[in-house]
């Protein structure tokens, strides 16, 4: 039977990896407890870094739906848990990687589906979800535009011709001999 204080902790971490949008795994041997306290202030109120033991860890996973990183459980390990943007931790992980070369990003999960170290490089790569956002927006605003400037062309460039047809047919009257007499004239020879 297990001991209490175990299947409490395997309930929270399963809590968490249910709550949370991403988890990364990390491998954090040869980090000081200051540069973990840096990589928590670092990845921000979105997200939770938590050592974790791997047995307990690898349990709560099964037990949240998540059996694609069983292989990753090995050797010291810690977990962020991702509440907010992904993206946004993706970076800060990165970027504290870059600084700090003891940190290996080992893998992850996002919504459900697994990362590679890779993917989470690449994850960090996007632009936040605000800005992306912002794109979108003004790629939808410029489409309108566009339509309004076609639908609006329309009975403009309507309104040119029927002037330059009236035109025509003003000089054509005023100057020139209808085709109705250019037919009469060899008749009468």
């Amino acid at each position: 039977m297990a001991r209490p204080d175990k299947a409490a902790a395997v309930a929270e971490l399963t809590d968490k990896f249910r709550s949370s949008n991403a988890a990364v795994l990390t491998e954090y041997r040869g980090l000081t407890v200051a540069q973990l306290k840096t990589l928590r202030r670092s990845l921000g109120a979105n997200a939770n870094y938590a050592v974790v033991k791997n047995t307990l860890t690898k349990i709560a996973a099964n037990e949240a739906g998540i059996s694609t990183l069983d292989d990753l459980f090995a050797g010291p390990t810690a977990v962020a848990f991702v509440a907010g943007d992904p993206v946004e931790s993706a970076k800060a992980l990165r970027d504290f990687a870059k600084e700090n070369p003891a940190l290996i990003i080992k893998g992850g999960v996002l919504d459900g589906k697994p990362l590679s170290a890779d993917d989470i490089k690449k994850l960090a790569d996007l632009e936040s979800r605000e800005v992306l956002l912002a794109k979108l927006a003004g790629a939808l605003k410029a489409k309108q535009s566009q339509a309004a400037a076609l639908f609006q062309a329309l009975p403009s460039k309507l309104v040119r011709t029927v002037d330059a047809l009236r035109e025509k047919v003003e000089q054509g009257g005023a100057g020139t001999p209808a085709p109705a007499a250019e037919d009469e004239a060899p008749a009468a020879e």
